[in-house]
């Protein structure tokens, strides 16, 4: 079985194909059989610190020497090419995760945004004069931090890549990605796209392995200067305590519990629609999910039975195959995790309308997908905030619909979570739009629309939601160091210590 399996038995290291030093292969497990589809060399802390070596050499070398203009070019080179390629690596990201092609498509067509948008930054990234007397030049300049040790989890590995990649690269840093255990095809393919292109070795290092070993190991690396996380906020912590003793840059975004809040007076259609693709979209494995749907009170029974008939017609089946609405979950750890969910809901008392279960092979499009890691997509009603399926991500297809009275009412139901990370609004009252957006605690807030996310726009959250942000202007600043330079035009300095 093995030879029928794609290989996959290097990793990108200082610009070369290597073989693990203490790592091994390990299998990719296809979510949609459940069985093995690829396998994998893995790397361990040895392999991690040939990568630093060779991002640190590169940074303090020839990545350090190139022109802004160049470093900028190169960027824009790499957006072309992976536009090329981008029908290639959703199809992989579809067979790696389990993501329907219908979402991986598109998605990763857009990718390329990314890389031109930094590429753009690259030589605006200015400091400023600092007015002090006549006697004093001050002046501030912006330097890159150095080493980047990118972590990039399972459920949009090449879209999160692609949200450090193009900051760090901008900003003059050097950079080791590495993947998620689950889903580290294609980093390795973006190592193939990077290596056709001119960056100098070393710039860009994939180093697939266990967060245990591997990850460890670049948290804790002394010639790491960041370490950028995208995943569960107790691994955040954990790193952060990690990379306490060397001071690291931390850039963190660790999820949410979205609320998404429908108004009396909304365009009921239109929050449906985006209601139940913001509840349903990648397997409900996202982190701007829009898994608390708040709903008013007048309109509330009219929300749940409609949000239910269409949960019920969402077409679960094979990624790959293009009728397919929802595949599979990544992993069977997480499919397991979100029915221990379900079945806390029934117990503390939620009314479950539909859903809740693994398919029946009937439900399924596709073929030989009865060991895929199939859920239905879920919604339960009469959902109150002292429930744990209210407070904590899921990670999976459930909506938790719960019904309020007022407006101060749903910005209390909004804000009552340890997250912070994205939230959205349904009304045709503008002031209401504009006092409801100003109150939510979250660090992105849509107004009668939902999950609009581009490369211009920082993203990142509030509270337990993470440290700092990606996309925009301001992700640069998580890559750069401040340099405040004084110099004394006269050359005099007075003895403090005159005889």
């Amino acid at each position: 079985m093995d030879e029928q399996l794609a290989r996959y038995e290097r990793l990108y290291i200082g610009g070369e194909w290597v073989e693990p030093q203490d790592g091994s292969m390990v299998d990719s497990i296809d979510p949609s059989v459940g069985r093995p589809w690829a396998k994998v060399a893995f790397g361990g802390a040895a392999d991690i610190d040939r990568a630093v070596a060779a991002a640190s050499e590169a940074f303090h070398g020839p990545w350090r020497r190139m022109s802004v203009y160049d470093r900028a070019a190169l960027l824009r080179e790499l957006a072309v090419t992976y536009q090329a390629h981008a029908g290639q690596l959703a199809t992989l990201e579809s067979r790696d995760n389990g993501r329907p092609i219908r979402e991986t498509r598109p998605d990763i067509a857009a990718h390329a945004q990314w890389f031109h948008y930094f590429a753009g930054l690259a030589d605006k990234i200015d400091g400023r004069s600092i007015p002090i007397d006549p006697t004093m030049h001050v002046f501030t300049t912006r330097v890159p931090v150095g080493v980047v040790g990118a972590i990039v989890p399972w459920n949009a590995p090449l879209l999160l890549t692609a949200w450090k990649l193009g900051p760090a690269l901008a900003a003059g840093c050097t950079i080791v990605i590495k993947p998620s255990e689950s889903t580290s095809v294609t980093a390795l393919e973006l190592a193939r796209v990077v290596e056709k292109l001119g960056f100098p070795p070393g710039v860009i290092n994939v180093v697939p392995g266990f967060g245990k070993t591997a990850g460890a190991r670049l948290v804790t690396h002394p010639s790491v200067n960041k370490i950028s996380f995208t995943g569960e906020v107790g691994t955040s912590q954990e790193i952060m305590k990690a990379a306490a003793g060397t001071l690291k840059r931390l850039t963190f975004e660790n999820g949410g519990k979205s609320p998404h809040i429908i108004f009396k007076d909304a365009d009921l259609g239109q929050a449906l629609n985006a209601a139940t693709h913001a509840a349903f979209m990648a397997t409900g494995q996202s982190c701007a999910l829009g898994s608390r749907l708040l709903v008013e009170s007048s309109i509330y029974e009219q929300v749940v039975s409609e949000l239910a008939r269409r949960a019920q017609r969402v077409r679960i089946g094979a990624p790959l195959h293009e009728q397919t609405q929802m595949g599979p979950h990544a992993t069977a750890q997480q499919r397991d995790k979100t029915l221990k969910y379900i079945d806390l809901g029934i117990g503390e008392g939620a009314r479950l309308v539909t859903g809740g279960q693994i398919p029946s092979r009937s439900q399924l499009s596709g073929e030989g997908l009865e060991d895929g890691f199939y859920i239905q997509p879920t919604v339960f009603a009469d959902v109150n905030q002292s429930m744990v399926i209210a407070q904590e991500e899921i990670f999976g297809p459930v909506c938790s619909v719960i019904p309020f009275k007022t407006e101060e009412e749903a910005i209390a139901i909004a804000n009552d979570t340890r997250y912070g990370l994205t939230a959205a609004l349904w009304t045709q009252n503008v002031g209401r739009a504009h006092r409801v957006a100003a109150q939510l605690e979250a660090g992105t807030v849509w107004v009668n629309t939902y999950r609009y996310i581009r490369w211009n726009i920082p993203y990142g959250g509030f509270k337990m939601s993470g440290l700092g942000r990606e996309n925009g202007p301001e992700a640069l600043d998580a890559y750069l160091e401040t340099r405040s330079t004084i110099m004394n035009l006269t050359g005099a300095y007075p003895d403090a210590y005159p005889s």
